[in-house]
C-alpha cells in the first residue's frame, strides 16, 4: 500500500472519528482537550484500520463462497482512485450531517470496490457486491460493538471512581 493511500485512509478515519467524537465532547464540556484529542486520534487509527480491512475482508468472504473458482490472486488493495471517494464521503458526509447521505456515499465507495474484487476472484458482479456489502456491514457492526463496550466499561469505571 502506498504512503498516499495510507494518508487518505487516515484522513477518512479522522473524519469518521470526528463525526463520532465531536457530539460526545459537545455533551460533556468538562472533557479535557488532551483527552478529546487522544480519543479523536485513536478513533482515526481504528476507523482507518477498518477501512483498510474492508477489501481484504470482502476478498476472504469471496474465497469462502462455493461458487468461487480457485484463485491464487492477491486480495485487492486500496488505490488512490478507490480511496479518494472514501475520503470525500467521510469529509463531506460527516455522520452528523445526515446518515442517509453518509450511507449513500459509502454504498458508492463499496460499489467501486466490487469491480476489482470480481476481477481478482472470478465471481460475477452481484456475488462480489454481496461480499463487499457483508464485509462492510460486518466490520461496521464489530466496531460499533467494541465502541459500545468501551462506553459501558468507561461508565462503570467512572462510577467506581466517584463511589
Amino acid at each position: 500500500m502506498s504512503p498516499l493511500v495510507v494518508v487518505l485512509l487516515l484522513i477518512a478515519g479522522l473524519s469518521e472519528s470526528a463525526g463520532r467524537i465531536l457530539p460526545l465532547i459537545a455533551h460533556h464540556p468538562n472533557v479535557s482537550r488532551s483527552h478529546a484529542i487522544l480519543l479523536l486520534l485513536t478513533g482515526a487509527v481504528v476507523e482507518g484500520a477498518v477501512f483498510t480491512l474492508w477489501p481484504l475482508t470482502a476478498w476472504t468472504l469471496a474465497d469462502l463462497m462455493p461458487s468461487a473458482p480457485p484463485s491464487s490472486a492477491a486480495a485487492p488493495e486500496w488505490t488512490p482512485s478507490l480511496a479518494a471517494p472514501l475520503v470525500f464521503s467521510a469529509v463531506i458526509a460527516f455522520p452528523l450531517l445526515g446518515p442517509l447521505l453518509h450511507l449513500l456515499l459509502f454504498v458508492g465507495v463499496g460499489a467501486g470496490l466490487v469491480a476489482p474484487l470480481a476481477a481478482t476472484t472470478g465471481l460475477d458482479w452481484w456475488h462480489a457486491a454481496g461480499c463487499v456489502t457483508i464485509a462492510g456491514v460486518g466490520l461496521a457492526a464489530a466496531v460499533e460493538g467494541v465502541r459500545r463496550l468501551v462506553v459501558k466499561i468507561s461508565a462503570i469505571s467512572r462510577r467506581e471512581v466517584l463511589a
